[in-house]
């Protein structure tokens, strides 16, 4: 089993669409080992964001993702990043699939909802800066049997 980081944006709590986005990961499969609504400061947007910190965009960015709350998900599954990463949809939600988050529910690349770490080794360093271990629960859903071949 794979953990991977989910973020819902601001713009997906300020919208009321938290529940639906849950609600579809969920639905997929994965397991939620770990959730929490917080306002990201400066300084966790820094953080998370260190590879676009010098980037023209950042500014905006950093505006935007500190402006209203988030939910932090830590989730498991196998494959699980790849998972959600399909889950979503591109960045762009124009471009992204019909029936993905962003696909179905988006219009622009800056208010895109949704947030998914893209590898392994990102999920494992995001997971670490918005969950302490004690915040990480391990169980077994019922449903596990249907839902992953042993």
């Amino acid at each position: 089993m794979n953990k991977t980081l989910a973020l819902i944006k601001p713009d997906g709590v300020q919208r009321g669409l938290s529940g639906q986005i849950i609600s579809r990961i969920e639905a997929k499969g994965l397991k939620i080992v770990g959730m929490k609504m917080i306002r990201m400061d400066s300084e966790l947007a820094k953080s998370h964001y260190s590879d676009h910190v010098e980037k023209p965009f950042f500014p905006a960015l950093m505006a935007f993702i500190t402006s209203g709350p988030i939910i932090a998900l830590a989730l498991e599954g196998p494959n699980c990043v790849q998972a959600l990463r399909n889950l979503m949809g591109t960045t762009n939600p124009i471009e992204a699939t019909p029936g993905s988050i962003r696909g179905d529910l988006g219009l622009s690349v800056g208010n895109n909802l949704i947030h998914g770490s893209d590898s392994e080794e990102s999920a494992v360093k995001e997971l670490g800066i918005f969950f302490k271990k004690d915040e990480l629960f391990e169980y077994k859903r019922s449903i596990d049997d249907w839902i992953i071949e042993s």
